[in-house]
């Protein structure tokens, strides 16, 4: 397949054979080795065939092979001119996303204190697979009010504040969530999985600010150096799973019926104005704001646990959020396309919405700093806070990548790591692991990984996210 080197940080795929538009991959040198490697290339330019694509078939630094869509691709749809929805372009892991706490205590403060935290975090968040997790939620009918509401029911049953509520994107609830068109067998599956990390590549994280790119941001955010953090990485776990399963059988016969034509039959899909794509948009929708109480739950449990621990008061702790962001989600948005503005339905399959300064969509706390993006690396190395920029709303649909993309299978990774001692190893580099199973912990790996730091560069010299504290790992707790 042809590719052209536009700029450092640029690499066009021009419209060839099927291809409605081009496509653009964010890369430079050294990450464009693993990525010409990979099958995500030729999907990106899968994706540029799809009805009713604008703009360009986009690919982030981090981009991998994916059901469908590559895992860090972005693609814009527009309704009026015969666009589509595909399960493919949400991931079945729909709204697996991030968010960070912050808090008051120091790096140095807690690192005494780090063991029995890690100790009583793996005891208090369910993680792994598997069912009868001690949860907050076991009734179908509150499963149901959690699809329509999303985190505003965590709040409103004493979960959480409304300070978190102005803290999560869109206010923690998309808008025109359809529970009616989650299948019972969905439902069930998330009758026990409300507040659980889950598998794979799934965390919660404690760590510390260890580089500071922008003081006055991170003053704003609350995030100065050496503060202690949190991430909790997780999703609509088996609910959004089914979803997206259950709509994927209706996609394949929705592409027959409207005789629309696909190199890749993963990229099963329905025009956005029709029976099958409004009921796949309802129902992802609500699944959506079921991970998005998923994550407000974990919140709870770690502040919980924090407070326990550390026999700390709420207010000394300081336990806020600073952000949760989406990044397997499609959403309808403004966007300029050859100088009018028009409402399309942007797909971020592993990347995250990265808004600029101004933008209405974005809280008053926002309002003049930016979005903030997490970019998380794997668990051996570090993770990124950013800031959405005016470069990526022009140039991506206001999106940026959403972690260090992986460049090894997880079989490779395992067969990588076998006979090592992880537990050691990580904890040489003063990190803490508790995990439910340690093969999940092998498949996890650094070295399965890109250097976040690589991908993060790219982002932020080409201008589409900008650099603001990097972050280090103390404690992680896997499935």
């Amino acid at each position: 397949m042809e590719i052209r080197q536009l700029d450092e940080y640029r690499w066009l795929i021009p419209r060839q054979g099927r291809m409605r538009v081009d496509g653009l991959i964010f890369s430079d040198e050294a990450l464009m080795k693993d990525i010409r490697g990979d099958e995500a290339v030729q999907q990106v330019a899968n994706v540029a065939e799809l009805p009713g694509i604008v703009g360009r078939s986009i690919g982030m630094p981090d981009i991998h092979w994916g059901y469908g869509f590559a895992i860090g691709g972005v693609a814009a749809f527009d309704p009026e001119a015969g666009g589509v929805i595909s399960p493919g372009g949400v991931g079945y892991d729909i709204n697996c996303g991030v968010r960070l706490l912050r808090s008051e205590v120091n790096m140095e403060e807690l690192r005494p204190r780090l063991s029995p935290l890690m100790d009583a975090l793996h005891e208090a968040v369910p993680a792994g697979v598997g069912r009868g997790y001690r949860t907050f939620v076991q009734s179908e009918k509150d499963v149901r009010r959690i699809l329509e509401e999303g985190a505003s029911w965590a709040v409103r049953e004493g979960f959480g504040t409304e300070a978190d509520l102005d803290a999560i994107e869109d206010r923690g609830a998309l808008r025109g969530a359809d529970p009616d068109q989650v299948s019972e067998r969905a439902v069930k599956r998330g009758t026990d999985q409300v507040g659980t990390v889950g598998s794979g590549n799934h965390f919660i994280e404690v760590g510390w600010v260890d580089e500071v790119y922008d003081e006055e941001a991170v003053e704003r955010l609350g995030l100065p150096s050496g503060t202690v953090t949190v991430f909790i990485h997780s999703g609509s776990r088996g609910l959004g799973y089914q979803v997206c399963d259950d709509y994927l059988e209706l996609m394949e016969r929705a592409v027959r019926r409207y005789g629309i034509e696909l190199s890749d039959p993963q990229l099963a899909c329905a025009p956005i104005e029709s029976e099958e794509g409004e009921r796949y948009i309802g129902a992802m929708r609500a699944a959506a704001n079921y991970a998005f109480v998923n994550r407000q739950m974990m919140a709870h449990r770690v502040r919980e646990t924090f407070r326990k621990v550390l026999g700390r008061s709420e207010s000394e702790l300081g336990m806020d959020l600073v952000y949760d962001v989406a990044h397997n989600i499609a959403k309808f948005e403004r966007h300029s396309l050859n100088g009018e503005d028009r409402t399309v339905c942007v797909h971020r399959k592993g990347a995250t919405r990265a808004f600029p300064p101004g933008h209405p969509d974005l809280g008053g706390r926002f309002q003049d700093l930016g979005q903030p993006v997490f970019i998380p690396g794997d668990m051996g190395r570090y993770s990124y806070v950013l800031l959405g920029t005016e470069g990526a709303y022009q140039e991506t649909f206001g999106s940026t990548c959403h972690g260090a993309g992986r460049k090894m299978s997880r079989r490779k990774a395992k067969r990588a790591s076998r006979g090592r001692d992880l537990r050691r190893e990580l904890a040489e580099k003063g990190i803490q692991i508790r995990a439910s199973s340690m093969a999940t912990v092998s498949e996890e790996v650094s070295e399965a990984y890109k250097d976040v730091a690589d991908v993060v560069g790219v982002v932020d010299r080409a201008g589409i996210g900008r650099k603001v504290a990097r972050l280090r790992p103390m404690g992680v707790l896997k499935g």
